[in-house]
């Protein structure tokens, strides 16, 4: 991976927000500290109470994993800058109300003004969207986005490589997220055109 930064490793900002799915983002600060990644890490308020009751991990463990972690409410933050040079931001997973403050530029707390800072600079994008069904509201602030470059991508699970566990999903998520940054982990099988019936492999 290229690495346009002065600094010596890619620098991500990762973005944890109170919808369900808090364990991809906890997965993806594990991988990227593995990995070699600076990570520059903001729970908002919901995202630490939905992190918790879900994983039960404390708030303390997880900044643990990061480079770098940072209160909600710091607006003065080094994040808040668009000086501060980063490869972008993933925010995952991302409410719907996180969502439509970024679509509409409300900038409430620090995860809203990083993903408003990154849009301004023209960085990588990436909102991990959890919520089901999906209302037009929704829709339209994702096309919204979209439109400006924004990777919308919902935690959709591949069953094609036969996960086997839940952990095995999360790494296939966490691992197409980090292609969007051009960080190549295979953390899971990758589609390789060959598709089964019974025990017979078939490529056609």
């Amino acid at each position: 991976m290229s690495n346009p930064l002065s600094t010596p490793e890619p620098r991500i900002v990762l973005g944890i927000t109170g919808a369900t799915g808090s364990i991809i983002g906890v997965r993806l600060l594990e991988v990227m500290r593995e990995v070699g990644v600076e990570t520059h890490l903001i729970m908002s308020k919901w995202g630490a109470r939905t992190m918790t009751h879900e994983t039960g991990r404390s708030i303390e463990d997880v900044n643990s994993l990061a480079s770098h972690a940072y209160n909600p409410n710091d607006q003065g933050a080094a994040i808040s800058s668009g000086s501060f040079l980063t490869e972008g931001m993933v925010i995952a997973p991302c409410s719907m109300r996180t969502l439509a403050a970024i679509a509409s530029g409300q900038g409430e707390h620090l995860v809203h003004r990083a993903a408003d800072v990154i849009l301004k600079e023209r960085r990588k994008l990436v909102l991990v969207v959890r919520e089901s069904p999906l209302s037009e509201i929704h829709l339209e602030n994702m096309l919204k986005l979209a439109r400006m470059s924004v990777t919308i991508l919902p935690p959709m699970p591949g069953f094609y490589n036969h996960p086997k566990s839940i952990g095995e999903m999360v790494d296939h998520i966490v691992m197409r997220i980090l292609d969007q940054f051009g960080i190549h982990v295979d953390l899971a099988a990758r589609w390789d055109g060959h598709m089964t019936a019974g025990n017979q492999r078939q490529s056609e």
